[in-house]
């Protein structure tokens, strides 16, 4: 029985260990041009970081925002970002 709860305890254990490295890796390698996504769902490229915070531009009028940088939650692809502006642009 305690063989069982150790194996699910190891099985739950490990994984989030690994996404937290991966995740830890992410924020760590932000740097100004990245294009990214928050966790509120907003894209936009970073133009700067300093410590735990960074500044982004969004939209087609590039309006800056400032977050947490625990507030990204990935690194988009630049083909994303492209669509996005076209598709603000074409509903003005």
């Amino acid at each position: 029985m305690i063989i069982i709860i150790v194996a699910m305890l190891l099985l739950m254990i490990i994984p989030q260990r690994k996404r937290e490295k991966k995740v830890k890796q992410m924020l760590e390698s932000l740097k100004p041009g990245d294009r990214i996504r928050t966790i509120g769902g907003i894209y936009g490229t970073i133009t700067s970081v300093r410590d735990d915070v960074i500044t982004i531009s969004v939209g087609p009028d590039k309006v800056r925002m400032v977050f947490a940088r625990g507030a990204v939650a990935t690194i988009e692809d630049s083909e994303v970002e492209n669509t996005m502006d076209d598709s603000v642009a074409t509903t003005k």
